[in-house]
């Protein structure tokens, strides 16, 4: 299959996934082998050096790429302080921007995740924010030095499919970076859905680990998504208004041959 390439490595899987919600930190190893995942994101305020039984890192094999977030930021000043903590913290210097000051909708506020870019790329991190799907405000992101742009589904957490589809196919065509759909993706079907639009990858965390089986539910993600991929790839056959018969309606069982 083809490769990702994001901030110059090349990524062979597509799926991207998270460490929250889990009911046990201990079944995160099998989940990653599971889905073949090489890019987990995780809150830097669930990683605790001092207590290596809580410590999340301790359940991440060292091959992984680390994309902590900056979750519980409420604006960029903070969010570049959290992604600063994270490097310094030895989590490598990918980043993935979360500036969330709603706390109903937990929407992103982009003004803020354009700010936290533009300083974070300049430092050298690489730099995957979360934002709500708006062209302009995606187009700023790309000035400000993004690798790649996350519009949101549906609300964080809700496992409502993506919703947000059609600003989400408009950020696939006109932006020049990876879009990867995060958040709100809740079954399998709706990750190869947004693989088949031309995303480049997604990312899923609720849907995995609210799952009753996360280990095969994410092996289920990682089928889903090679499977949008190769058909996005496949070109779609076009879609009519009416019906067309797969085999000629003439010519057979005629009179003349009754």
């Amino acid at each position: 299959m083809d490769k990702l390439v994001i901030g110059g490595v090349e990524l062979k899987s597509r799926l991207l996934i998270g460490t929250g919600k889990f009911s046990s930190k201990k079944i995160i190893p099998d989940v990653i082998k599971s889905c073949e995942t090489q890019v987990v994101t995780m809150a830097l305020r669930r990683v605790d050096l001092k207590a290596k039984e809580e410590n999340l890192l301790e359940y991440i094999p060292k091959d992984i790429i680390l994309l902590p977030n900056t979750s519980g930021a409420r604006n960029a000043e903070e969010a570049v302080r959290i992604a600063r903590l994270a490097r310094a913290m030895g989590c490598g210097n990918w980043i993935k921007i979360e500036v969330i000051s709603d706390n109903k909708y937990l929407l992103p506020d982009n003004q803020e995740t354009i700010k936290a870019t533009e300083i974070l790329a300049k430092e050298g991190f690489v730099v995957l924010p979360y934002m709500s799907p708006d062209l302009m405000a995606a187009k700023r992101l790309v000035e400000a030095g993004a690798a790649a742009v996350m519009p949101l589904g549906a609300p964080i957490g809700t496992n409502r499919g993506i919703k947000t589809k059609e600003l989400v196919q408009i950020l696939i065509d006109e932006i020049d970076l990876p879009i990867i759909v995060d958040a709100g993706i809740g079954r399998p079907s709706e990750a190869a859905e947004a693989m088949e639009m031309g995303a480049e990858a997604v990312l899923v965390n609720t849907a995995i680990a609210t799952a009753n089986d996360p280990v095969n539910m994410a092996k289920a993600f990682s089928f889903a998504v090679k499977a949008g991929r190769i058909a996005y790839l496949s070109k779609l056959g076009p879609t009519k208004q009416y019906a067309q018969a797969s085999s000629p309606l003439t010519g057979f069982l005629n009179e003349g041959e009754l």
